[in-house]
């Protein structure tokens, strides 16, 4: 089965996964802009890390006929720097119209600082001025619902900000009502150690159904696996949910929160079936 995976940090993989992913039918897939592992010290590292996102990985990834799209921003663990955050919120505007930007993210919150808010909010006020669609980092653990709760409240208290192209990301089992219930589309992680597993995924979908709702690997530096969609696919199927279903959550779902982007380009396979 085709699917897309939204959230992956290709830059952190090798070649060889972009193979494997090619193999088991991913077609596209869209890489936030994230933590290096290390805080960065100058808004010249940002410039460089920007330039890979939007060069490098694109090609690198068309080489096994999957689209690469990306989303910049400051990650929320390196807004605590406020000035820091300032000077690389001022470099993003020169980026947004390459071919395959599709808007701003992840962004979002780490530790529901008030640094991280105040930062998270000049995001959107990019966002909103540029008519960009918006990815959500929701955080981890013990801090998610707390988190999740302050970032709704941010963006309903935008009277620019559409909910219907706005992703929050990494929902779980208590958050995911929270955000759909809010207008909003919804990714869950397939993270072995802090977020989801296929399992609880299923499991998510059951509760909550099929609409405005994604699945993705963010696949980075730790321990993920970048063929978690895959794993998803097989336990909806071990499950017994139909293929139309599967197809909705991996395939379509992802397709028609992208395609609110200007810059969305349609997958080669499905370009090569119109041609056809």
């Amino acid at each position: 089965m085709e699917y897309i995976d939204p959230h992956i940090h290709m830059i952190s993989r090798v070649t060889d996964d972009y193979h494997r992913m090619a193999q088991c039918g991913c077609v596209a897939i869209t890489e936030p802009a994230f933590w290096a592992g290390f805080d960065r010290g100058s808004a010249e590292g940002f410039r460089d890390y920007f330039h890979h996102l939007v060069d490098v990985e694109p090609r690198r990834a068309a080489q096994f006929g999957i689209r690469h799209f990306s989303w910049l921003c400051i990650n929320a663990k390196e807004a605590e720097n406020v000035s820091l955050s300032r000077e690389v919120i001022a470099l993003i505007p020169e980026y947004l119209e390459r071919p395959n930007v599709l808007g701003i993210g992840e962004i979002g919150l780490n530790k529901n600082t008030g640094n991280e808010a105040v930062i998270f909010q000049e995001h959107l006020d990019l966002a909103a001025k540029t008519d960009e669609l918006i990815l959500i980092h929701t955080p981890h653990l013990e801090d998610k619902l707390k988190g999740t709760r302050m970032i709704i409240d941010m963006l309903k208290g935008d009277s620019r900000v559409k909910p219907s192209r706005v992703c929050i990301d990494h929902v779980e089992e208590h958050t995911v009502r929270l955000a759909l219930e809010g207008g909003f589309w919804c990714g869950m992680t397939l993270y072995p150690v802090s977020k989801c597993t296929p399992a609880r995924a299923v499991d998510i979908i059951e509760m909550a159904g099929t609409e405005r709702i994604m699945v993705n690997s963010a696949g980075d530096w730790g321990k993920s696996d970048p063929l978690a969609v895959p794993e998803f696919i097989l336990e909806m199927r071990r499950r017994g949910h139909p293929e139309s279903a599967i197809r909705k959550i991996v395939y379509e779902n992802p397709l028609q929160f992208f395609r609110q982007s200007r810059r969305w380009a349609e997958p080669f396979s499905l370009l090569n079936r119109q041609e056809g």
